[in-house]
């Protein structure tokens, strides 16, 4: 007798069953428990980028041997393999470098938002380290708060912050 795949499973769901990446009860999940997708606060690489956010600071690991950013953060250099490294605090400034609006169908919390922006922000200080966020149009302001259309590349932009539930966020606005 053949078995159910979606029964047996852990990851496959079905209308019945959660999604689990929004699932923080699933076993090897890190996101916080939240309508919205969050990172792992204390994950051991990308934790000291999160603590930068919560004190107003966008900060970028760095290599400790030979100097080179990077971004997302990871354990190893992919320059030159050491395992040393250090955080940069930047200037939070920046150009867009490309952005995207989603539509439907999206993540229940977003739906909601849609349509809005997604940027990736190319850093004035390095422009080889890019950003995914949103551009809003003010510190506060929700991420629909920007009409898509006025968005253009190599915009200039600075960092902002915000909290949402336990985690600060970087965003973008206008300079």
């Amino acid at each position: 007798m053949a078995t159910d795949p979606m029964a047996t499973d852990p990851i496959t769901t079905t209308p019945e069953t959660t999604d689990p990446i929004m699932s923080p009860d699933k076993p090897g999940a890190a996101a916080t428990e939240s309508q919205w997708l969050f990172p792992d606060l204390e994950d051991e690489d990308a934790g000291p980028f999160w603590q930068g956010c919560a004190a107003g600071e966008l900060r970028v690991q760095t290599c400790e041997h030979c100097g080179a950013w990077r971004m997302p953060p990871r354990p190893m250099c992919p320059q030159c393999r050491s395992i040393e490294s250090r955080w940069v605090t930047t200037s939070g400034q920046g150009r867009v470098w490309s952005f995207i609006v989603p539509h439907p169908p999206l993540l229940p919390g977003y739906s909601e938002l849609a349509p809005y922006n997604v940027v990736i922000i190319e850093l004035i200080d390095n422009p080889l380290i890019r950003f995914v966020g949103n551009l809003v149009a003010a510190p506060a302001a929700a991420i629909n708060s920007v009409d898509p259309t006025s968005i253009a590349i190599g915009e200039a932009v600075h960092v902002t912050f915000e909290k949402l539930d336990d985690v600060t966020f970087p965003r973008w606005i206008r300079q």
